[in-house]
Formats: C-alpha cells, sequence, structure tokens
C-alpha cells in the first residue's frame, strides 16, 4: 500500500516551500527584467484593460483594431487588414463577418480583381469605433503618465524600432 502527501489546500495554491512570484514591477518583473519579457507583460496587460473597458459595447480588442485599421486605411482588403493588425488571415475573416453581420463594415467588389472586396465602416460601425476609442482614451492616457514629452517621444521611437526589427526579413 503507498502512502499519500495530504493535499496542500486548495488545487491552485502553490507548494509550500516555492518562491513566491513578484507582483509587476517587481524583481524580474520589473525594471530589471529581461525587455522581452517585459514587453510581453505590457502587452497582455494592456490587452486585458482594454477588453475590459470595451466589454460592455460587445468588442474584443483584436474587434476594435480592425475597425480602427479599417478606418485609418479605407477600402483595404481582407489580406491588407490581417498584415496591418497583426493577426491571422483566417481571424480576420471571422472578425470581417461579424462585423459585417453587425452593421458595422460593408464589403464590396474589387473594380479588376474580382476575389479581392474593399471592406468600408459603416455609420454604425463609425459610432462603434467612436465609443470604443470614449472608452480607451483614459487607458492611452495612463500609458503617458508620469512620461515627458520627450520621453514619450523615446518610447514611441523604440517601440517603433522593436516593430521594424520584427519585420526585417533578414534577422534571424
Amino acid at each position: 500500500m503507498s502512502k499519500r502527501t495530504p493535499a496542500a489546500g486548495k488545487e491552485n495554491d502553490p507548494p509550500r516551500n516555492s518562491p513566491s512570484i513578484p507582483e509587476p514591477g517587481q524583481g524580474k518583473r520589473g525594471e530589471e527584467g529581461y525587455l522581452g519579457y517585459l514587453l510581453r507583460q505590457a502587452s497582455a496587460a494592456h490587452r486585458l484593460r482594454m477588453e475590459r473597458a470595451m466589454a460592455d459595447v460587445g468588442v474584443t480588442l483584436p474587434q476594435f483594431l480592425v475597425l480602427t485599421m479599417l478606418r485609418a486605411y479605407t477600402g483595404i482588403s481582407n489580406a491588407d487588414l490581417a498584415r496591418l493588425t497583426m493577426l491571422t488571415p483566417q481571424t480576420v475573416s471571422v472578425i470581417v463577418t461579424n462585423l459585417e453581420r453587425s452593421g458595422a463594415i460593408t464589403r464590396r467588389p474589387h473594380a479588376v480583381h474580382g476575389r479581392i472586396q474593399h471592406i468600408d465602416v459603416t455609420p454604425e460601425g463609425s459610432a462603434l469605433l467612436a465609443a470604443c476609442r470614449e472608452r480607451s482614451g483614459g487607458i492611452e492616457q495612463d500609458l503617458l503618465e508620469g512620461f515627458s514629452p520627450k520621453e514619450e517621444e523615446v518610447v514611441r521611437r523604440w517601440l517603433v524600432h522593436v516593430a521594424r526589427l520584427g519585420s526585417d526579413k533578414s534577422a534571424p
């Protein structure tokens, strides 16, 4: 007969001798952490805040990205939209179908290429996007809290630099 160790409490409780996980901003989750990890941590936290802010209007962050890019680049195709939003073509296709079904966007055939459809934001979609921007505006301002305009400029330049590194085809 084998002996079993009694459970240490709830299933999700860490074992008693495991190290405590630091809060964001502490230890490796703070300024001494790896940049890639900190970027991922920040992205996850930002996504969660954005999704919570837009939940009452029934919009996810990917849907908000799609509407934003459609407004910024009128008449683009699904393929262009996938590249701009950094989502898979399959995901964009589902989002576009759902947004079209809700009346937020319309599709129209390309003048030359039969298989390509241009996508446009409807007045209903513009109102939905405005509601999302209203909810996300405070989050955007929170990102800049405590930073001077010069520091904001450096952060923006660094984020663009990181994005360009990721788009460089010759990089490993």
